[in-house]
């Protein structure tokens, strides 16, 4: 796929742009390893004056950067809008917090001054997905920039017009030309760029391959990675949960983003004394939803980001089915309207051998399980290969310490939405990746983490 923007509610290819060339890509990592030389002497307070500032033009210009994201890869208007405004969220709370996160952590020893300091490593790759294309983003440049670390940005081929967009916003803001650059290249790039000795680290979040493809790449030269890959997240309903809350929530959890979101609700395990009821009232919210227009206010669910990824569900869907699971709404592509369209789908008894038991569905497909217990709740909850987020359901104090303790999963959320905060560290396990992004622990992790000891 070249790098393009190709509307997905219609099909037509908008604008393309040619790749980065290798003279290119030369200058731009020396512009990065120059500015670093200098951007990492700045203040904590002038590089929040300029956090700052980004965040003001993303919230003045959040509706244009709104229309971008949507037509470039498909989601809602309204939530691509609130997208831009949480990526300001998260600019202020690093702005705001960045200089404590990184203060000297002094250390009782033999010396007679021992501490910590935490200092930058220079440019830092990052490889971003087109699912969130603003916030993806933002939540690791802004920890990176205030960490004094300048950043390289290799977005998704299918939304380069977002990526340019950001490079603008950093530019408009102050910052010095080069401490963020988007860099236009193919994924066959990627590794020349990890390979340069001035890229220090890389951070990526997007699927198992390609995780595996630049950790291999940045292992062969010693080099740090973070990395945020797929999920296969459970949203478990007990008997003790408020069932109609449960509902509702699992709906938002499962169509957020046109349910392509790593953290979206996937497989939903219900205790099979309420799972007659969960069932009907997810199959009644799924089949009210409105599938349409992205632009449109009144839509729910959008198309998929490309036809690819449509295709790909698809056959995940039909898999199922042909080994016998049952559909109780949707299962196959809508075909009276161009563009990428999928129905919201609920599959339920699943017989053993199908893509259900280890796969990830990126798309607004539900898997229903009916479980006797909360212990073959966990269980079927920790018999994946991933292990990002989870969500869980009940009124009971002792089933929610047990859920905590014992589901594998970077994140738990009792009775609520997994979701990302700038406030908490956001990253998961197992094939999900490793590493942490966001609070205190995701500023840690591009920095020299430097003992100090005097005698």
């Amino acid at each position: 796929m070249g790098i393009a923007t190709t509307n997905p509610a219609t099909g037509k290819t908008l604008k393309t742009f040619e790749p980065l060339t290798s003279e290119q890509i030369e200058e731009k990592l020396e512009l990065a390893h120059k500015t670093f030389e200098e951007y990492r002497k700045t203040t904590f307070a002038q590089r929040a004056e300029w956090l700052n500032k980004a965040a003001e033009i993303l919230e003045r210009d959040r509706a244009k950067f709104g229309e971008i994201m949507t037509i470039e890869m498909g989601k809602t208007l309204k939530s691509a809008i609130a997208e831009a405004e949480k990526c300001a969220v998260g600019c202020r709370y690093y702005a705001d917090k960045a200089e404590s996160f990184l203060a000297d952590a002094p250390a009782s020893t033999d010396a007679s001054r021992s501490f910590v300091r935490y200092q930058p490593l220079g440019p830092v790759l990052a490889v971003m997905p087109w699912n969130f294309p603003f916030w993806q983003v933002f939540r690791f440049a802004a920890p990176a920039l205030m960490a004094g670390n300048v950043g390289l940005l290799k977005h998704s081929s299918n939304v380069p017009q977002c990526a340019v967009a950001i490079e603008s916003i950093f530019n408009e803001a102050g910052f010095p030309p080069g401490a963020f650059q988007s860099l236009l290249i193919g994924s066959e790039q990627v590794e020349a760029v990890i390979n340069d000795s001035r890229v220090k680290a890389a951070t990526l979040t997007g699927s198992e391959l390609a995780g595996a493809s630049l950790s291999a790449a940045a292992g062969k030269q010693i080099k740090k990675t973070v990395l945020e890959l797929g999920g296969s997240d459970p949203f478990i309903v007990l008997e003790s949960a408020d069932l109609e809350a449960a509902v509702n929530t699992a709906v938002t959890a499962r169509m957020l983003n046109n349910g392509q979101s790593c953290i979206a609700a996937k497989r939903f395990i219900v205790a099979q004394s309420v799972a007659d009821r969960f069932e009907e009232q997810l199959v009644q919210k799924f089949q009210a939803l409105k599938i349409g227009d992205p632009m449109d206010e009144n839509t729910d669910v959008g198309p998929l980001a490309t036809p690819g990824i449509l295709a790909d569900l698809d056959e995940q869907v039909q898999a199922c089915l042909e080994k016998g699971a049952k559909v109780l709404t949707g299962g196959k592509p809508l075909s009276d309207r161009s563009g990428n369209f999928y129905p919201p789908t609920i599959l339920k008894d699943f017989p053993p051998g199908t893509p259900a038991d280890e796969e990830e569905f990126f798309g607004p497909v539900a898997l229903l399980f009916r479980v006797p217990d909360i212990d073959a709740a966990i269980k079927l909850a920790n018999a994946t290969p991933f292990g990002l987020g989870a969500s869980a359901w009940t009124g009971d104090e002792a089933e929610r310490d047990r859920l905590i303790e014992e589901l594998e999963a970077g994140a738990v959320f009792i009775n609520g939405l997994v979701k990302s905060d700038p406030r908490l560290p956001f990253g998961g396990i197992k094939r999900s990746g490793y590493g942490r992004e966001l609070g205190s622990q995701g500023i840690h992790e591009f920095v020299n983490i430097k003992t100090v000891w005097v005698k």
